[in-house]
């Protein structure tokens, strides 16, 4: 994947940094690409209709924290853009049309993006992409068992919201260039890739479901959300043997995952509930506060992208979809605006690039074995 600058020579613009090392051995290009700047401007830079899939985890709009990339940031994207007067989430619609708009130009006719957003908001994500010309073709549920509730206790047990429990992701694509049987032959996109994403047989599902950390081969932890679901089937459908949680299980990223190939990185600041009264934040080498589970983004990759395809993450972050991109044998083309981001994600994608060349590694590339439950110690 080149960018204009690149195609045409010196002067095409602003240069950005390119800080990931990591290089398939034998391939002339490299396998994952990291660009640094803002993504709204440096899609612009990209290629035409040159990505296979969008797999991202986009700012949702909601203040997360009160980060800049997902609140202010936003508002001035939108008013850049000569909208005036907006609410929050009005200006998030507006650059999520904005973003869609340039993600649509990348890609490939018929190919897909699969972008996560919040419940509170992923209306207007949906709407603002499919206003940039994207045609939305589902919406899946990541459901997990693990969020903490972030409400302050009124009396008389009151509370001012739910526990979360779950995150949607949007599935589009771009439309596609004459029928779906001229798209795949054309240009290899078009149609979603089941046969690689099936678990115990299965056809995927648009449901995802997550373990409790503490799940083991004996059973589930209290809370368990596929635990729960399981038993909702078994009441449903007595003496037979169906169990929904075999679609996929997925829980979420652990200590050790997030910080994997960034051994050599300082300890950060990991405040993931910073309104909590009395205990200090945690350090970690991977401080960013939304790392998604690299099963789950494998399975997603493996969905979206053809075999040995371009994969593109806009909004980068530590990269796990890059991770998971190297660990699927697709390349990659990330972008993220945050310099520290930017240094963890290529470390986190070196690693994993490392283990796909390693003859003595568990997983060389190939996908991640599965279970119907996790096995004891709980967390993966």
């Amino acid at each position: 994947m080149t960018t204009k600058s690149e195609q045409k020579g010196a002067g095409g613009g602003r240069r950005r940094r390119d800080p990931a090392a990591c290089h398939r051995k034998g391939p002339r290009r490299p396998a994952a690409r990291l660009l640094q700047g803002d993504c709204l401007e440096v899609l612009g830079t990209l290629e035409s209709a040159g990505i296979d899939a969008i797999v991202t985890d986009p700012p949702y709009g909601i203040g997360f924290q009160n980060e800049r990339w997902d609140g202010t940031a936003l508002r001035e994207a939108a008013r850049r853009s000569g909208r005036k007067r907006l609410s929050p989430n009005q200006a998030f619609e507006v650059w999520c049309r904005l973003w869609g708009e340039a993600c649509l130009r990348v890609l490939k006719p018929g190919a897909h993006l699969l972008a996560f957003g919040s419940p509170r908001t992923i209306h207007r994500l949906e709407s603002g992409i499919e206003d940039a010309g994207l045609e939305i073709r589902d919406r899946l549920m990541w459901l997990y068992g693990e969020g903490m509730p972030k409400s302050r206790r009124y009396p008389r047990g009151r509370a001012t919201a739910l526990k979360p429990a779950y995150e949607p992701i949007v599935l589009a694509r771009r439309p596609l260039a004459g029928t779906t049987e001229e798209t795949i032959d054309r240009f290899g996109t078009g149609a979603l890739h089941v046969d690689g994403c099936r678990v115990a047989g299965r056809h995927p599902a648009n449901v995802i479901l997550g373990h409790e950390p503490g799940c083991g081969e004996e059973g589930c932890a209290p809370g368990c959300t596929a635990a729960a679901v399981d038993a909702c089937a078994a009441r449903a459908h007595p003496g037979k043997r169906i169990a929904p949680s075999r679609f996929l299980y997925c829980p979420k990223a652990t200590r050790a995952e997030r910080d994997a190939g960034c051994e050599e990185l300082p300890a950060r600041v990991l405040d993931l509930f910073p309104n909590a009264k009395g205990k200090a934040p945690a350090r970690a080498r991977n401080p960013h506060p939304t790392v998604k589970p690299l099963e789950l983004m494998r399975w997603l990759v493996r969905l979206a992208c053809p075999p040995g395809g371009l994969v593109l993450d806009p909004t980068v972050g530590s990269g796990t979809t890059g991770a998971a991109a190297v660990l699927e044998g697709r390349r990659f083309v990330g972008i993220e605006l945050e310099p520290s981001y930017l240094e963890i994600a290529a470390a986190r994608i070196a690693h994993r690039e490392g283990e796909v060349h390693d003859p003595g590694c568990a997983d060389t590339g190939g996908r991640a074995r599965r279970s119907p439950r996790p096995k004891r110690g709980g967390k993966r």
